[in-house]
């Protein structure tokens, strides 16, 4: 059974998806950029503010369905200058203290709105 997570402490779809679903106990969370929810628009800042707001906005859509940071066990990072990688990682690396998950890290040109970071998510209830 698919169901669909959705809460507006996350940043609304800018496109045709969903936030988040949940199928046979697996959560795939849809890129996310670092779009602050209360106003719609990307953080300002670095790589650094970007981060920490994709983090939380991750964080916020993991907890509205009833997960957290230690269920995650696969993401795919995108930037969109690999300059940048050093600085994300620690940030990402914070964020799961112990027992990161899986991962794959690519450059992309042009994310959303100009976005420096986007990262996907998959969540498993343990």
């Amino acid at each position: 059974m698919k169901r669909i997570i959705s809460t507006t402490e996350a940043p609304k779809a800018i496109a045709t998806y969903s936030q988040a679903l949940e199928v046979n106990g697996i959560l795939y969370i849809s890129g996310q950029i670092a779009i602050d929810p209360a106003i719609g628009k990307l953080v300002e800042g670095g790589i650094e503010e970007q981060t920490h707001r994709v983090m939380k906005n991750i964080g916020v859509i993991l907890n509205a369905a009833g997960y957290d940071y230690t269920d995650v066990v696969k993401t795919t990072c995108l930037l969109s200058d690999m300059t940048n990688y050093s600085i994300m990682n620690t940030i990402y690396g914070s964020y799961f203290p112990e027992n990161p998950p899986a991962r794959a890290a690519f450059g992309a040109n042009g994310l959303p709105l100009g976005a420096l970071v986007e990262i996907e998510t998959i969540a498993v209830k343990q």
